[in-house]
Protein backbone atom coordinates (compact mmCIF):
# COMPACT_ATOMS: atom_id res chain seq x y z
CA UNK A 1 0.00 0.00 0.00
CA UNK A 2 1.24 3.35 -0.81
CA UNK A 3 2.03 5.66 2.01
CA UNK A 4 -0.47 8.75 2.14
CA UNK A 5 1.37 12.44 1.55
CA UNK A 6 0.22 14.39 4.49
CA UNK A 7 1.52 17.11 3.37
CA UNK A 8 -0.54 17.01 0.34
CA UNK A 9 -3.82 15.96 2.28
CA UNK A 10 -3.35 19.08 4.71
CA UNK A 11 -3.04 21.44 1.77
CA UNK A 12 -6.07 19.78 0.02
CA UNK A 13 -8.01 19.83 3.24
CA UNK A 14 -6.91 23.28 4.02
CA UNK A 15 -7.52 24.23 0.41
CA UNK A 16 -11.24 23.21 0.96
CA UNK A 17 -12.18 25.21 4.60
CA UNK A 18 -10.59 28.32 2.57
CA UNK A 19 -12.65 28.19 -0.14
CA UNK A 20 -15.89 26.96 1.64
CA UNK A 21 -18.77 29.62 2.61
CA UNK A 22 -19.03 30.11 6.62
CA UNK A 23 -23.18 29.34 6.82
CA UNK A 24 -23.00 29.32 10.61
CA UNK A 25 -20.39 30.71 13.43
CA UNK A 26 -19.86 29.37 16.38
CA UNK A 27 -22.26 31.90 18.46
CA UNK A 28 -24.92 30.81 16.00
CA UNK A 29 -24.07 27.29 16.63
CA UNK A 30 -24.05 27.71 20.40
CA UNK A 31 -27.04 29.21 20.79
CA UNK A 32 -29.04 26.73 18.93
CA UNK A 33 -27.66 23.99 21.12
CA UNK A 34 -28.78 25.49 24.12
CA UNK A 35 -32.06 25.76 22.66
CA UNK A 36 -32.08 22.31 21.83
CA UNK A 37 -30.96 21.56 25.37
CA UNK A 38 -34.08 23.25 26.84
CA UNK A 39 -36.24 21.38 24.53
CA UNK A 40 -34.52 18.15 25.23
CA UNK A 41 -35.06 18.91 28.93
CA UNK A 42 -38.46 19.82 28.90
CA UNK A 43 -39.69 16.72 27.05
CA UNK A 44 -37.08 13.82 28.59
CA UNK A 45 -35.80 15.39 31.90
CA UNK A 46 -38.13 13.42 33.74
CA UNK A 47 -37.41 10.07 31.94
CA UNK A 48 -34.09 8.98 32.90
CA UNK A 49 -33.15 8.28 29.12
CA UNK A 50 -30.44 6.18 27.73
CA UNK A 51 -28.56 8.46 25.26
CA UNK A 52 -27.14 6.63 22.26
CA UNK A 53 -24.95 8.99 20.12
CA UNK A 54 -23.74 8.19 16.20
CA UNK A 55 -19.98 7.69 15.84
CA UNK A 56 -18.49 9.52 14.52
CA UNK A 57 -19.91 12.40 12.97
CA UNK A 58 -22.08 13.36 16.59
CA UNK A 59 -18.86 13.65 18.71
CA UNK A 60 -19.03 16.74 18.84
CA UNK A 61 -22.68 17.80 19.23
CA UNK A 62 -22.95 15.11 21.95
CA UNK A 63 -20.02 16.64 23.74
CA UNK A 64 -21.33 20.05 24.08
CA UNK A 65 -24.86 19.03 24.15
CA UNK A 66 -24.72 16.27 27.30
CA UNK A 67 -23.01 19.04 29.75
CA UNK A 68 -26.16 21.45 29.08
CA UNK A 69 -28.57 18.18 30.04
CA UNK A 70 -28.58 19.04 33.82
CA UNK A 71 -30.98 15.79 34.73
CA UNK A 72 -29.37 12.01 35.26
CA UNK A 73 -28.80 9.98 32.05
CA UNK A 74 -26.79 6.76 30.50
CA UNK A 75 -24.74 6.68 27.41
CA UNK A 76 -24.16 4.31 24.92
CA UNK A 77 -23.29 4.76 21.14
CA UNK A 78 -23.73 3.33 18.06
CA UNK A 79 -21.27 3.12 15.11
CA UNK A 80 -23.47 2.71 11.59
CA UNK A 81 -21.97 4.24 8.21
CA UNK A 82 -23.27 5.08 4.57
CA UNK A 83 -20.44 7.13 3.53
CA UNK A 84 -16.63 6.27 4.69
CA UNK A 85 -14.92 9.09 3.43
CA UNK A 86 -17.49 9.81 0.08
CA UNK A 87 -19.18 12.55 -0.25
CA UNK A 88 -22.60 10.46 -1.37
CA UNK A 89 -24.11 7.33 0.94
CA UNK A 90 -23.78 4.16 0.23
CA UNK A 91 -24.93 0.39 1.80
CA UNK A 92 -25.08 0.59 5.52
CA UNK A 93 -22.43 -0.33 7.82
CA UNK A 94 -23.17 -1.79 11.28
CA UNK A 95 -20.06 -1.23 13.52
CA UNK A 96 -21.59 -1.24 16.89
CA UNK A 97 -25.11 -1.83 18.03
CA UNK A 98 -26.30 -0.56 21.50
CA UNK A 99 -24.62 -2.18 24.12
CA UNK A 100 -26.84 -1.34 27.25
CA UNK A 101 -30.19 -2.86 27.68
CA UNK A 102 -32.62 -0.37 25.90
CA UNK A 103 -35.71 -2.76 26.56
CA UNK A 104 -38.09 -0.68 28.18
CA UNK A 105 -36.34 2.56 28.02
CA UNK A 106 -36.83 5.77 26.95
CA UNK A 107 -33.91 6.31 24.30
CA UNK A 108 -32.40 9.68 22.98
CA UNK A 109 -30.48 8.89 19.49
CA UNK A 110 -27.86 12.05 18.61
CA UNK A 111 -26.31 12.55 15.08
CA UNK A 112 -24.64 15.40 13.47
CA UNK A 113 -26.94 15.80 10.39
CA UNK A 114 -30.24 14.32 9.02
CA UNK A 115 -29.44 14.22 5.58
CA UNK A 116 -31.69 12.00 3.78
CA UNK A 117 -32.88 10.32 6.88
CA UNK A 118 -32.21 6.44 6.20
CA UNK A 119 -29.56 5.94 8.71
CA UNK A 120 -31.92 7.80 12.00
CA UNK A 121 -34.39 5.74 10.61
CA UNK A 122 -32.42 2.50 10.57
CA UNK A 123 -31.24 3.21 14.14
CA UNK A 124 -34.59 3.99 15.62
CA UNK A 125 -36.15 1.38 13.83
CA UNK A 126 -33.37 -0.89 15.91
CA UNK A 127 -33.94 0.58 19.04
CA UNK A 128 -37.27 0.08 18.47
CA UNK A 129 -36.82 -3.71 17.58
CA UNK A 130 -34.58 -3.66 20.86
CA UNK A 131 -37.59 -3.12 22.70
CA UNK A 132 -37.47 0.67 24.00
CA UNK A 133 -40.46 2.21 25.21
CA UNK A 134 -39.72 5.21 23.12
CA UNK A 135 -36.96 6.49 20.77
CA UNK A 136 -36.46 10.27 20.09
CA UNK A 137 -34.20 11.61 17.53
CA UNK A 138 -32.06 14.41 17.58
CA UNK A 139 -29.67 15.83 15.06
CA UNK A 140 -27.47 19.25 14.94
CA UNK A 141 -27.83 19.80 11.46
CA UNK A 142 -31.16 19.02 9.07
CA UNK A 143 -30.30 19.63 5.61
CA UNK A 144 -33.12 21.20 3.27
CA UNK A 145 -33.06 18.62 0.47
CA UNK A 146 -36.36 19.74 -0.98
CA UNK A 147 -37.32 15.58 -0.91
CA UNK A 148 -39.29 13.87 1.65
CA UNK A 149 -37.23 11.99 4.53
CA UNK A 150 -38.10 8.72 6.35
CA UNK A 151 -38.51 10.99 9.45
CA UNK A 152 -38.25 14.03 10.72
CA UNK A 153 -35.96 14.81 13.91
CA UNK A 154 -37.62 15.78 16.94
CA UNK A 155 -34.95 17.83 18.22
CA UNK A 156 -33.51 19.37 15.67
CA UNK A 157 -30.47 22.96 15.98
CA UNK A 158 -30.13 24.19 12.69
CA UNK A 159 -31.26 23.91 9.27
CA UNK A 160 -28.50 24.01 6.44
CA UNK A 161 -29.41 24.02 2.71
CA UNK A 162 -29.44 21.42 0.65
CA UNK A 163 -25.52 21.65 0.05
CA UNK A 164 -22.54 19.66 1.28
CA UNK A 165 -22.04 20.78 4.91
CA UNK A 166 -19.13 20.40 6.87
CA UNK A 167 -17.72 21.49 10.62
CA UNK A 168 -19.32 20.79 13.96
CA UNK A 169 -18.65 16.78 13.74
CA UNK A 170 -19.36 16.92 9.90
CA UNK A 171 -16.70 15.50 7.85
CA UNK A 172 -15.27 16.42 4.50
CA UNK A 173 -13.33 13.03 2.53
CA UNK A 174 -12.69 12.35 6.81
CA UNK A 175 -11.64 16.00 7.91
CA UNK A 176 -13.04 19.01 9.36
CA UNK A 177 -15.22 17.47 12.05
CA UNK A 178 -13.25 19.71 14.60
CA UNK A 179 -14.52 22.54 13.38
CA UNK A 180 -16.85 24.97 15.96
CA UNK A 181 -18.66 26.50 13.02
CA UNK A 182 -20.51 24.84 10.11
CA UNK A 183 -19.37 25.56 6.55
CA UNK A 184 -20.45 24.24 3.09
CA UNK A 185 -18.20 23.02 0.45
CA UNK A 186 -17.66 25.83 -2.52
CA UNK A 187 -19.72 24.63 -5.63
CA UNK A 188 -21.79 21.80 -3.78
Amino acid sequence: MKPIDLDTKRQDTQSLLDTADLLFNTAACDAALQNMAAEITQTLGEQYPLVLSVMGGAVVFTGKLLPLLRFPLDFDYVHVSRYGDKLKGGEFQWKRAPQNDVAGRAVLVLDDILDEGYTMAAIKQKVLDLGAASCHTAVFADKRTGKEKPLSADFIGLSVPNRYVFGYGMDIKGSWRNLDAIYALAGH
